[in-house]
């Protein structure tokens, strides 16, 4: 069972077209487990029958937390591209975040703050080895931003569960960025 291959399937499933496998998500962002394998299993592209057993044994050796099971639904975490909007569990954050970016994009995100882009909330990371792997995507030698989390909190910018190792917000304004 080639595991990366079916994670990715389920990201794409879930985060960026639901429609494709005729799946709905609820607001925030649950299907039913049995739709999501029926639709999975339609196409036979695994090699074998994909059980929730498959999708645990993701969860549970996944390097990152993309997904949750709940009862008998399932959901992505976050990095959902869908228009609908996914709502997220406010948090308290920790005190600093960290975010790992190009240079290029430093210099705009320093002066006009963090976006969203074509996501639907800023990926935070909460320690800089995260936020180095994350920048590593696009820029061979990243550079790491510092968030204030604890200041923009108390100004009342909102931050959402992710999972242990991200935390998300709506934007972060350039004041409580640095380099």
């Amino acid at each position: 069972m080639n595991y990366v291959r079916l994670s990715k399937e389920i990201s794409y499933a879930l985060r960026h077209a639901p429609w494709e496998y005729e799946l709905e998500l609820d607001s925030e962002g649950f299907v039913p487990t049995s739709q999501l394998l029926e639709a999975i299993n339609e196409n036979g592209k695994h090699g074998r029958v994909i059980t929730v057993s498959d999708i645990e044994y993701i969860i549970a050796n996944s390097d990152k937390t993309r997904f949750e099971i709940k009862g008998d639904k399932v959901r992505a975490l976050y990095g959902h591209t869908i228009p609908m909007h996914i709502s997220k569990e406010p948090i308290v954050p920790p005190a600093i975040l960290y975010h790992g970016t190009t240079h290029k994009a430093a210099q705009i995100i320093l002066k006009d703050g963090l976006k969203p882009m074509k996501r639907q909330y800023v990926h935070l990371s909460v320690d800089t080895d995260t936020a180095v792997q994350v920048g590593k995507r696009r820029d061979s030698d990243p550079v790491i931003l510092k968030i204030d989390a604890a200041k923009a909190h108390s100004d009342g910018v909102k931050f959402y569960k992710g999972n242990d190792k991200v935390v998300l917000a709506d934007y972060i304004p350039p004041e409580y960025i640095s380099m």
